[in-house]
């Protein structure tokens, strides 16, 4: 055995390196830079200007780095602006939704420009023939996918190249970050769902004193004594707070007073006081304020989608598409017989959805402290 026989044969380094997903650098295809006078000459098949399609070249490739820039804004939104108002919520929102509308935007229009004006035009033929494929026809399939390959372009343009690996980089990173929204222990929005299950009227004052009801508009507190209609009906707002949207969202009350006969077992008698019964006014079907009230009848009406309620019972659903009742708060009346709430609510108020989230974190918190 010679000595030659022990050398390993070296690659040729003069041979050009192949782009993974191309064919083989030599093979002759349409719209690469080895395009022969056949390939121009396929009939049906007809090639961009090159002049519009280096314009056109410089155009995706700005979108694809608008792409990257939207996708990197996203990722940053994501950890910078957390969840835990209602305003911080919308701001999130705002800025989640705004980075990946345009992220994704810019990519599909550099992709649309990309097949529209850099790829070779081609006019087609339908024919039909047998669903099974002989031998000749596969090799067909087989070429006319590697010859689709190079007239895209990817080989020639490197800035196109480039720039849409740059872009599609941080978007491969968009799923992940979203896959931790679905451990709900860690999510920002756990935060939020803490806060929909309270009110402030499970609060005190600076002086520790429980909260007054005090009538929505003009901000005077109730005396009970005051309140003697049987029939009347008030919407009412905690002291404190007239002018504090976010918690009016949750707090606002409906006050209804009632002869000591009309009251069923549905109502709580010791959250009431001679008669005077307080309910959420937030619907408990989507959140609209259910403020219409028949006096003979002592139903609640929500004017959205007209679920009714009976307020002399619990107000419990009698009709429409709320599924439960709206929340009763536990009322009194302090040393000058002015109304104040003896506590927050003992259930979520307003849409049912939100009880379902509240449940979940109550289970959380439970098993947290077991």
């Amino acid at each position: 055995m010679t000595d030659n026989e022990h050398e390993i044969e070296q690659p040729d380094e003069r041979v050009p390196k192949r782009v993974i997903g191309t064919p083989a650098p030599g093979t002759s295809m349409l719209g690469t830079a080895e395009t022969t006078e056949a390939d121009q000459d396929v009939p049906g098949v007809t090639l961009q200007d090159p002049v519009k399609a280096r314009k056109a070249e410089k155009i995706v490739a700005l979108c694809f780095t608008i792409t990257f820039l939207a996708a990197i804004a996203f990722i940053i939104s994501y950890v910078y602006f957390q969840v835990g108002s209602p305003e911080a919520t919308g701001t999130s929102n705002l800025a989640l939704g705004s980075s990946l509308t345009i992220a994704i935007l810019g990519l599909a229009v550099g992709i649309v420009i990309w097949v529209r004006q850099i790829m070779p035009k081609y006019s087609l033929i339908q024919e039909r023939h047998t669903m099974a494929s002989d031998e000749a026809d596969r090799d067909v399939v087989a070429e006319t996918f590697v010859r689709g390959a190079n007239e895209s372009g990817f080989v020639k343009h490197k800035l196109l190249r480039r720039t849409l690996l740059l872009a599609a980089a941080p978007l491969g990173l968009v799923p992940l970050v979203l896959l931790r929204d679905l451990d709900n222990s860690r999510m920002p929005g756990a935060r939020f769902n803490k806060e929909l299950r309270h009110t402030v009227w499970g609060t005190k004052t600076k002086e520790g004193k429980p909260l007054r009801l005090v009538v929505e508009g003009t901000g005077q507190p109730i005396r009970a004594a005051d309140f003697n209609s049987p029939g009347g009906i008030l919407s009412v707002v905690p002291e404190g707070y007239q002018h504090d949207l976010n918690a009016l969202a949750k707090a606002t009350l409906i006050l209804i007073k009632f002869r000591p006969e009309e009251i069923k077992s549905g109502t709580r008698l010791n959250w009431t006081h001679d008669g005077i019964v307080a309910y959420s006014k937030i619907c408990t079907h989507v959140g609209c304020p259910a403020a219409l009230y028949e006096q003979n009848t002592h139903h609640i009406l929500c004017p959205c989608h007209q679920s009714t309620f009976d307020a002399a019972d619990g107000a419990k659903v009698i009709f429409g598409p709320a599924a439960r009742p709206l929340p009763q708060l536990p009322i009194t009346v302090d040393a000058e017989g002015y109304l104040i709430a003896q506590g927050d609510f003992e259930v979520p108020v307003g849409p049912s959805y939100w009880e379902r989230g509240d449940a979940e974190a109550a289970a959380r918190e439970k098993g947290g402290q077991a």
